[in-house]
């Protein structure tokens, strides 16, 4: 179970990166509307860091994503879904 565990993880933190490229945004720039630094946005992009609930859905409001996309698609899907909005 925790193989799948850390398998959705690391998929939600390849959404992050995803949409945050897609949105030309910087790790920087995430960073600092979190208030983290870069070095602790990056540990979480990599799926390094679990986050909670809150910080989730501090994410997917500044990537301006649904949680529940960011949750169950996956990256190229959710590409997707941004561009047709």
């Amino acid at each position: 179970m925790n193989e799948s565990i850390d398998t959705k993880i690391r998929s939600v933190a390849l959404n992050f990166r995803k949409i945050r490229e897609y949105r030309n945004y910087t790790q920087e720039y995430l960073a600092m509307k979190l208030g983290i630094s870069q070095n602790a946005y990056s540990k979480i992009e990599l799926g390094y860091t679990r986050i909670t609930l809150e910080r989730l859905i501090q994410i997917s409001h500044i990537l301006d994503v649904d949680t529940v996309d960011l949750l169950s698609a996956d990256a190229e899907d959710l590409v997707r879904l941004q561009t047709t909005k």
